[in-house]
Protein backbone atom coordinates (compact mmCIF):
# COMPACT_ATOMS: atom_id res chain seq x y z
CA UNK A 1 0.00 0.00 0.00
CA UNK A 2 1.44 3.11 -0.71
CA UNK A 3 2.46 5.71 2.13
CA UNK A 4 2.67 8.92 0.01
CA UNK A 5 -0.60 9.76 -1.49
CA UNK A 6 -0.65 13.60 -1.67
CA UNK A 7 0.00 13.68 -5.82
CA UNK A 8 0.48 16.25 -8.12
CA UNK A 9 -1.19 15.63 -12.23
CA UNK A 10 -0.16 18.19 -14.65
CA UNK A 11 -3.68 18.35 -16.88
CA UNK A 12 -3.01 20.26 -20.17
CA UNK A 13 -6.19 22.46 -19.37
CA UNK A 14 -5.69 23.35 -15.84
CA UNK A 15 -1.86 22.76 -14.93
CA UNK A 16 -1.17 21.29 -11.89
CA UNK A 17 -3.97 19.42 -9.67
CA UNK A 18 -3.10 18.04 -6.27
CA UNK A 19 -4.67 15.69 -4.82
CA UNK A 20 -5.34 16.51 -1.24
CA UNK A 21 -7.11 13.57 -0.23
CA UNK A 22 -5.93 9.89 0.65
CA UNK A 23 -9.44 8.56 -0.31
CA UNK A 24 -9.98 10.32 -3.44
CA UNK A 25 -6.19 8.99 -3.92
CA UNK A 26 -7.47 5.61 -3.45
CA UNK A 27 -10.87 6.04 -5.44
CA UNK A 28 -8.74 7.26 -8.37
CA UNK A 29 -6.61 4.21 -7.86
CA UNK A 30 -9.30 1.97 -7.92
CA UNK A 31 -9.70 -0.18 -11.39
CA UNK A 32 -13.39 0.72 -11.73
CA UNK A 33 -11.40 4.71 -12.07
CA UNK A 34 -8.80 3.61 -13.91
CA UNK A 35 -11.17 2.07 -16.55
CA UNK A 36 -12.17 5.57 -17.36
CA UNK A 37 -8.51 5.75 -18.84
CA UNK A 38 -9.83 4.23 -21.94
CA UNK A 39 -13.24 5.67 -22.83
CA UNK A 40 -13.13 8.81 -24.66
CA UNK A 41 -15.07 11.60 -23.46
CA UNK A 42 -16.03 12.10 -26.82
CA UNK A 43 -16.65 9.05 -28.33
CA UNK A 44 -16.22 8.73 -32.47
CA UNK A 45 -15.88 12.78 -32.28
CA UNK A 46 -12.28 11.97 -33.03
CA UNK A 47 -13.25 10.74 -36.83
CA UNK A 48 -14.35 14.99 -37.24
CA UNK A 49 -11.79 16.25 -34.36
CA UNK A 50 -8.71 14.52 -34.73
CA UNK A 51 -7.54 15.93 -31.35
CA UNK A 52 -10.86 14.83 -29.43
CA UNK A 53 -8.85 11.72 -27.91
CA UNK A 54 -9.11 12.59 -24.52
CA UNK A 55 -10.71 10.34 -22.11
CA UNK A 56 -13.47 10.46 -18.67
CA UNK A 57 -10.58 9.66 -16.48
CA UNK A 58 -9.14 13.48 -17.81
CA UNK A 59 -12.59 15.03 -17.51
CA UNK A 60 -13.27 13.28 -13.77
CA UNK A 61 -9.68 14.46 -12.63
CA UNK A 62 -10.40 18.33 -13.93
CA UNK A 63 -13.58 18.66 -12.52
CA UNK A 64 -12.09 17.42 -8.91
CA UNK A 65 -9.96 20.52 -9.53
CA UNK A 66 -12.95 22.96 -9.94
CA UNK A 67 -15.05 21.44 -7.59
CA UNK A 68 -12.18 22.10 -4.78
CA UNK A 69 -11.48 25.47 -6.30
CA UNK A 70 -15.60 26.34 -5.98
CA UNK A 71 -15.29 24.70 -1.92
CA UNK A 72 -12.54 27.30 -1.44
CA UNK A 73 -14.34 30.37 -2.61
CA UNK A 74 -17.35 29.35 -1.06
CA UNK A 75 -15.70 29.00 2.67
CA UNK A 76 -14.15 32.59 2.14
CA UNK A 77 -17.43 34.07 1.25
CA UNK A 78 -18.71 32.65 5.01
CA UNK A 79 -20.79 29.66 3.36
CA UNK A 80 -20.68 26.69 5.72
CA UNK A 81 -18.91 23.19 4.07
CA UNK A 82 -17.41 21.12 6.85
CA UNK A 83 -14.46 18.82 5.90
CA UNK A 84 -16.51 15.57 5.52
CA UNK A 85 -18.86 17.50 3.02
CA UNK A 86 -16.78 18.98 1.32
CA UNK A 87 -14.76 15.18 0.78
CA UNK A 88 -18.07 14.02 0.18
CA UNK A 89 -18.94 16.38 -2.70
CA UNK A 90 -15.15 15.89 -4.08
CA UNK A 91 -15.92 11.94 -4.42
CA UNK A 92 -19.03 12.87 -5.90
CA UNK A 93 -17.84 14.48 -8.58
CA UNK A 94 -14.83 12.21 -9.05
CA UNK A 95 -17.70 9.50 -9.70
CA UNK A 96 -20.08 11.20 -11.46
CA UNK A 97 -19.29 9.37 -14.85
CA UNK A 98 -18.16 6.05 -13.56
CA UNK A 99 -20.93 4.36 -14.98
CA UNK A 100 -20.18 5.35 -18.64
CA UNK A 101 -19.70 1.98 -21.00
CA UNK A 102 -18.00 2.57 -24.26
CA UNK A 103 -19.34 4.59 -26.67
CA UNK A 104 -21.95 5.50 -23.94
CA UNK A 105 -25.05 6.65 -25.77
CA UNK A 106 -24.70 3.90 -28.61
CA UNK A 107 -24.60 1.41 -26.14
CA UNK A 108 -27.14 2.51 -24.22
CA UNK A 109 -29.36 2.43 -27.56
CA UNK A 110 -28.42 -0.79 -28.52
CA UNK A 111 -26.73 -4.20 -26.71
CA UNK A 112 -28.77 -2.94 -23.56
CA UNK A 113 -32.20 -2.33 -22.55
CA UNK A 114 -33.07 0.59 -20.67
CA UNK A 115 -29.59 1.41 -19.66
CA UNK A 116 -28.69 4.83 -18.36
CA UNK A 117 -25.30 5.61 -17.11
CA UNK A 118 -26.63 8.08 -14.40
CA UNK A 119 -27.89 4.54 -12.75
CA UNK A 120 -24.80 2.57 -13.24
CA UNK A 121 -22.58 4.98 -11.79
CA UNK A 122 -25.22 4.92 -9.03
CA UNK A 123 -25.11 1.30 -8.71
CA UNK A 124 -20.81 1.71 -8.80
CA UNK A 125 -20.63 3.76 -6.06
CA UNK A 126 -22.79 1.45 -3.98
CA UNK A 127 -20.34 -1.25 -4.56
CA UNK A 128 -17.40 0.75 -3.87
CA UNK A 129 -19.18 2.26 -0.42
CA UNK A 130 -19.17 -1.10 0.58
CA UNK A 131 -15.31 -2.02 -0.35
CA UNK A 132 -14.41 1.07 1.32
CA UNK A 133 -16.32 0.50 4.35
CA UNK A 134 -18.95 2.90 4.03
CA UNK A 135 -16.72 6.09 3.37
CA UNK A 136 -18.85 7.14 0.38
CA UNK A 137 -21.99 6.75 1.84
CA UNK A 138 -21.82 10.99 2.25
CA UNK A 139 -21.24 11.05 -1.35
CA UNK A 140 -23.99 8.70 -3.01
CA UNK A 141 -26.19 11.02 -0.72
CA UNK A 142 -24.98 14.25 -2.82
CA UNK A 143 -25.20 12.36 -6.20
CA UNK A 144 -28.67 11.63 -5.43
CA UNK A 145 -29.91 14.59 -4.02
CA UNK A 146 -30.36 13.45 -0.86
CA UNK A 147 -28.39 15.60 1.64
CA UNK A 148 -30.21 18.09 3.26
CA UNK A 149 -27.64 20.77 1.86
CA UNK A 150 -28.96 21.49 -2.11
CA UNK A 151 -26.31 23.39 -3.00
CA UNK A 152 -23.97 20.66 -2.51
CA UNK A 153 -25.73 18.45 -5.44
CA UNK A 154 -25.85 21.59 -7.33
CA UNK A 155 -22.23 21.93 -7.94
CA UNK A 156 -22.12 17.89 -9.15
CA UNK A 157 -25.61 18.21 -11.23
CA UNK A 158 -27.21 21.58 -12.43
CA UNK A 159 -27.78 23.70 -15.39
CA UNK A 160 -24.09 25.49 -14.00
CA UNK A 161 -21.63 22.69 -12.52
CA UNK A 162 -18.73 21.86 -12.50
CA UNK A 163 -19.02 18.71 -14.90
CA UNK A 164 -19.98 21.49 -17.29
CA UNK A 165 -17.23 24.16 -16.41
CA UNK A 166 -15.02 21.44 -17.34
CA UNK A 167 -16.11 19.62 -20.36
CA UNK A 168 -16.94 22.86 -22.28
CA UNK A 169 -13.57 23.93 -21.23
CA UNK A 170 -11.83 20.34 -22.51
CA UNK A 171 -13.50 19.76 -24.99
CA UNK A 172 -12.98 23.12 -26.72
CA UNK A 173 -9.43 22.61 -26.33
CA UNK A 174 -8.93 19.25 -27.90
CA UNK A 175 -11.42 19.90 -30.30
CA UNK A 176 -10.00 23.08 -31.22
CA UNK A 177 -13.31 24.71 -31.36
CA UNK A 178 -12.79 27.99 -29.74
CA UNK A 179 -16.51 28.70 -29.38
CA UNK A 180 -16.74 26.37 -26.72
CA UNK A 181 -13.83 28.80 -24.63
CA UNK A 182 -15.97 29.63 -21.25
CA UNK A 183 -14.64 31.94 -18.07
CA UNK A 184 -14.73 28.89 -15.70
CA UNK A 185 -12.29 30.67 -13.59
CA UNK A 186 -14.71 33.47 -12.96
CA UNK A 187 -17.79 31.90 -13.15
CA UNK A 188 -16.09 29.86 -9.48
CA UNK A 189 -15.48 33.08 -8.25
CA UNK A 190 -18.81 34.66 -8.43
CA UNK A 191 -20.62 31.61 -6.67
CA UNK A 192 -22.77 31.97 -3.69
CA UNK A 193 -25.29 30.36 -1.54
CA UNK A 194 -29.01 32.13 -0.47
CA UNK A 195 -31.53 30.27 0.63
CA UNK A 196 -29.93 26.45 0.56
CA UNK A 197 -29.69 27.28 -3.50
CA UNK A 198 -26.45 28.20 -5.29
CA UNK A 199 -26.19 31.55 -7.46
CA UNK A 200 -24.21 33.92 -9.38
CA UNK A 201 -23.09 37.25 -7.86
CA UNK A 202 -24.00 40.33 -10.36
CA UNK A 203 -20.95 40.60 -11.33
CA UNK A 204 -20.96 37.22 -12.67
CA UNK A 205 -24.18 38.11 -15.38
CA UNK A 206 -21.82 38.20 -18.27
CA UNK A 207 -19.49 35.11 -18.07
CA UNK A 208 -22.75 33.25 -17.57
CA UNK A 209 -24.16 34.51 -20.67
CA UNK A 210 -20.74 33.59 -22.68
CA UNK A 211 -21.53 30.06 -20.37
CA UNK A 212 -24.50 29.48 -22.16
CA UNK A 213 -23.96 30.89 -25.43
CA UNK A 214 -20.56 28.55 -25.77
CA UNK A 215 -23.05 25.60 -24.53
CA UNK A 216 -24.91 26.52 -27.37
CA UNK A 217 -21.97 26.92 -30.09
CA UNK A 218 -20.69 23.34 -28.63
CA UNK A 219 -23.39 21.11 -29.28
CA UNK A 220 -24.18 22.46 -33.07
CA UNK A 221 -20.13 22.77 -33.40
CA UNK A 222 -18.91 19.41 -31.64
CA UNK A 223 -21.67 17.45 -30.03
CA UNK A 224 -24.55 16.92 -32.63
CA UNK A 225 -22.43 17.79 -35.82
CA UNK A 226 -24.17 16.30 -38.40
CA UNK A 227 -20.77 13.64 -39.21
CA UNK A 228 -20.67 12.65 -35.55
CA UNK A 229 -24.16 11.60 -35.75
CA UNK A 230 -23.78 9.75 -38.72
CA UNK A 231 -21.00 7.32 -37.15
CA UNK A 232 -22.37 7.36 -33.83
CA UNK A 233 -25.69 6.17 -35.30
CA UNK A 234 -24.11 3.68 -37.53
CA UNK A 235 -21.88 2.06 -34.85
CA UNK A 236 -25.75 1.83 -32.76
CA UNK A 237 -26.44 -0.41 -36.04
CA UNK A 238 -23.47 -2.43 -35.94
CA UNK A 239 -23.75 -3.12 -32.01
CA UNK A 240 -27.79 -3.93 -33.00
CA UNK A 241 -27.10 -6.17 -35.75
CA UNK A 242 -24.26 -7.93 -33.95
CA UNK A 243 -26.55 -8.35 -31.23
CA UNK A 244 -29.10 -9.65 -33.77
CA UNK A 245 -26.81 -12.07 -34.66
CA UNK A 246 -25.45 -13.51 -31.42
CA UNK A 247 -28.72 -13.92 -30.29
CA UNK A 248 -29.98 -16.59 -32.68
CA UNK A 249 -26.74 -18.66 -31.95
CA UNK A 250 -24.25 -17.65 -34.15
CA UNK A 251 -20.72 -17.37 -31.80
CA UNK A 252 -19.08 -13.70 -32.70
CA UNK A 253 -15.57 -13.06 -32.12
CA UNK A 254 -15.47 -10.77 -29.33
CA UNK A 255 -13.90 -9.87 -26.06
CA UNK A 256 -15.68 -11.83 -22.81
CA UNK A 257 -17.36 -8.92 -21.69
CA UNK A 258 -18.89 -7.96 -24.67
CA UNK A 259 -19.68 -11.43 -25.54
CA UNK A 260 -21.76 -10.93 -22.16
CA UNK A 261 -24.48 -8.26 -23.56
CA UNK A 262 -24.17 -9.82 -27.18
CA UNK A 263 -25.52 -13.20 -26.37
CA UNK A 264 -28.03 -12.44 -23.45
CA UNK A 265 -30.74 -10.52 -22.96
CA UNK A 266 -30.13 -7.97 -20.77
CA UNK A 267 -31.84 -5.39 -19.09
CA UNK A 268 -31.06 -2.99 -15.62
CA UNK A 269 -33.16 -5.20 -13.66
CA UNK A 270 -30.28 -7.67 -14.11
CA UNK A 271 -27.98 -5.21 -12.67
CA UNK A 272 -29.95 -4.12 -10.06
CA UNK A 273 -30.79 -8.15 -8.57
CA UNK A 274 -27.30 -8.97 -8.85
CA UNK A 275 -27.34 -11.39 -12.23
CA UNK A 276 -23.71 -13.22 -12.41
CA UNK A 277 -22.29 -14.06 -16.12
CA UNK A 278 -18.67 -15.94 -15.99
CA UNK A 279 -18.95 -16.26 -12.39
CA UNK A 280 -18.88 -12.53 -11.36
CA UNK A 281 -21.34 -10.18 -11.11
CA UNK A 282 -22.98 -8.41 -14.64
CA UNK A 283 -21.89 -4.69 -12.48
CA UNK A 284 -18.35 -5.85 -12.57
CA UNK A 285 -18.74 -7.58 -16.33
CA UNK A 286 -20.11 -4.06 -17.40
CA UNK A 287 -17.17 -2.35 -15.37
CA UNK A 288 -14.65 -4.29 -17.89
CA UNK A 289 -16.05 -3.07 -20.97
CA UNK A 290 -13.92 -0.33 -22.45
CA UNK A 291 -14.16 1.84 -26.26
CA UNK A 292 -11.41 -1.49 -27.26
CA UNK A 293 -13.43 -4.18 -26.19
CA UNK A 294 -15.82 -2.39 -28.91
CA UNK A 295 -13.51 -1.51 -31.83
CA UNK A 296 -11.22 -4.58 -31.69
CA UNK A 297 -14.47 -6.89 -32.13
CA UNK A 298 -15.94 -4.38 -34.89
CA UNK A 299 -12.66 -4.89 -36.99
CA UNK A 300 -13.24 -8.60 -36.97
CA UNK A 301 -16.79 -7.92 -37.98
CA UNK A 302 -15.97 -6.49 -41.44
CA UNK A 303 -15.17 -10.11 -42.54
CA UNK A 304 -17.92 -11.74 -40.73
CA UNK A 305 -20.35 -14.10 -43.02
CA UNK A 306 -23.55 -11.94 -42.46
CA UNK A 307 -23.06 -9.54 -45.37
CA UNK A 308 -25.09 -6.55 -43.22
CA UNK A 309 -22.37 -6.49 -40.21
CA UNK A 310 -19.89 -7.04 -42.70
CA UNK A 311 -20.70 -4.11 -44.51
CA UNK A 312 -21.78 -1.71 -41.71
CA UNK A 313 -18.69 -2.96 -39.65
CA UNK A 314 -16.22 -1.96 -42.60
CA UNK A 315 -17.93 1.10 -43.13
CA UNK A 316 -16.97 2.35 -39.97
CA UNK A 317 -13.34 0.89 -39.70
CA UNK A 318 -12.49 3.04 -43.11
CA UNK A 319 -14.39 5.61 -42.46
CA UNK A 320 -17.29 5.44 -45.37
CA UNK A 321 -20.00 7.14 -43.30
CA UNK A 322 -23.19 7.47 -44.03
CA UNK A 323 -24.46 10.66 -46.04
CA UNK A 324 -26.48 12.33 -43.79
CA UNK A 325 -29.27 15.05 -44.24
CA UNK A 326 -29.95 17.54 -42.08
CA UNK A 327 -33.52 19.97 -41.86
CA UNK A 328 -35.52 21.91 -39.68
CA UNK A 329 -38.71 19.89 -40.67
CA UNK A 330 -39.58 16.15 -40.79
CA UNK A 331 -39.00 14.38 -44.45
CA UNK A 332 -41.58 13.50 -46.33
CA UNK A 333 -43.58 9.98 -46.55
CA UNK A 334 -42.15 10.00 -50.34
CA UNK A 335 -38.51 10.75 -49.57
CA UNK A 336 -38.22 8.07 -47.10
CA UNK A 337 -40.32 5.85 -49.43
CA UNK A 338 -37.84 6.57 -52.41
CA UNK A 339 -34.87 6.10 -49.80
CA UNK A 340 -36.11 2.55 -48.80
CA UNK A 341 -36.89 1.05 -52.59
CA UNK A 342 -33.19 2.09 -53.06
CA UNK A 343 -31.82 -0.01 -50.06
CA UNK A 344 -33.54 -2.64 -51.37
CA UNK A 345 -32.75 -2.27 -54.81
CA UNK A 346 -28.73 -1.87 -53.96
CA UNK A 347 -27.89 -3.96 -51.18
CA UNK A 348 -30.65 -7.64 -51.36
CA UNK A 349 -32.21 -6.80 -48.23
CA UNK A 350 -35.47 -7.88 -46.66
CA UNK A 351 -37.39 -4.88 -45.73
CA UNK A 352 -37.01 -5.55 -42.42
CA UNK A 353 -33.37 -4.82 -42.44
CA UNK A 354 -34.12 -1.49 -44.08
CA UNK A 355 -33.30 0.48 -41.08
CA UNK A 356 -29.66 -0.99 -40.54
CA UNK A 357 -29.19 1.16 -44.07
CA UNK A 358 -31.32 3.94 -43.31
CA UNK A 359 -31.53 5.90 -40.02
CA UNK A 360 -34.41 8.63 -40.23
CA UNK A 361 -34.33 10.46 -36.40
CA UNK A 362 -34.19 13.63 -35.12
CA UNK A 363 -31.97 16.14 -32.41
CA UNK A 364 -32.59 18.90 -30.12
CA UNK A 365 -30.67 21.50 -28.76
CA UNK A 366 -31.10 23.63 -25.68
CA UNK A 367 -28.54 25.54 -23.94
CA UNK A 368 -30.49 26.25 -21.17
CA UNK A 369 -34.13 24.73 -19.23
CA UNK A 370 -35.81 27.27 -17.92
CA UNK A 371 -38.12 24.73 -15.72
CA UNK A 372 -34.98 22.84 -14.59
CA UNK A 373 -32.87 24.05 -11.88
CA UNK A 374 -33.05 27.82 -13.03
CA UNK A 375 -29.42 29.78 -12.85
CA UNK A 376 -30.45 32.60 -10.07
CA UNK A 377 -28.48 35.93 -10.00
CA UNK A 378 -27.74 37.71 -6.74
CA UNK A 379 -28.40 41.47 -7.45
CA UNK A 380 -26.64 44.09 -5.47
CA UNK A 381 -29.38 44.72 -3.52
CA UNK A 382 -29.90 41.19 -2.60
CA UNK A 383 -32.85 40.45 -4.60
CA UNK A 384 -32.52 37.16 -6.53
CA UNK A 385 -33.88 36.77 -9.98
CA UNK A 386 -33.29 34.11 -12.64
CA UNK A 387 -30.72 34.93 -15.71
CA UNK A 388 -33.29 35.68 -18.14
CA UNK A 389 -34.74 38.24 -16.35
CA UNK A 390 -31.37 39.50 -14.74
CA UNK A 391 -29.62 40.04 -18.37
CA UNK A 392 -29.99 43.18 -20.75
CA UNK A 393 -29.86 40.95 -23.51
CA UNK A 394 -32.55 38.69 -24.94
CA UNK A 395 -31.79 34.68 -23.88
CA UNK A 396 -35.25 33.06 -24.53
CA UNK A 397 -33.55 31.92 -27.65
CA UNK A 398 -30.86 30.02 -25.84
CA UNK A 399 -34.48 28.55 -23.77
CA UNK A 400 -35.96 27.44 -26.94
CA UNK A 401 -35.94 23.80 -28.14
CA UNK A 402 -34.52 24.07 -31.74
CA UNK A 403 -35.01 20.21 -33.54
CA UNK A 404 -33.67 19.17 -36.33
CA UNK A 405 -34.65 16.26 -38.52
CA UNK A 406 -32.07 14.09 -40.62
CA UNK A 407 -31.83 11.21 -42.68
CA UNK A 408 -28.59 8.73 -42.73
CA UNK A 409 -28.21 6.35 -45.71
CA UNK A 410 -25.14 4.97 -47.62
CA UNK A 411 -23.59 7.18 -50.17
CA UNK A 412 -23.57 4.34 -52.82
CA UNK A 413 -27.51 5.28 -53.13
CA UNK A 414 -26.04 8.64 -54.55
CA UNK A 415 -29.59 10.45 -53.70
CA UNK A 416 -28.67 14.48 -54.23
Amino acid sequence: MKTNKKKIINDPVFGFITIQSELIFDLIEHPYFQRLRRIKQLGLSCIVFPGANHTRFEHAIGAVFLMRAAITDLRIKGVRITEEEAEAVTVAILLHDIGHGPFSHALEHSIVEGLVHERISVLLMEDLNQQFEGRLSLAIEIFKNEYPKKFLHQLVASQLDVDRLDYLRRDSFFTGVTEGIIGSDRIIKMLNVRNDELVVEYKGIYSIEKFLIARRLMYWQVYLHKTVLSAEFLLVNILKRAKEVAMKGDKLFATPSLSVFLENKISLEHFQNGSTFMGRSLLSVFASLEDDDVIASIKQWQYHSDPILAYLSACLVNRKLFRIKLQNKNFGKKQIQLLEEKVVQQFGVEKQDVPYFLVQDSITNNAYLTEDNKINILQKNGRICEINEASDINLSGLSHTVRKYFVCYPKELDIR
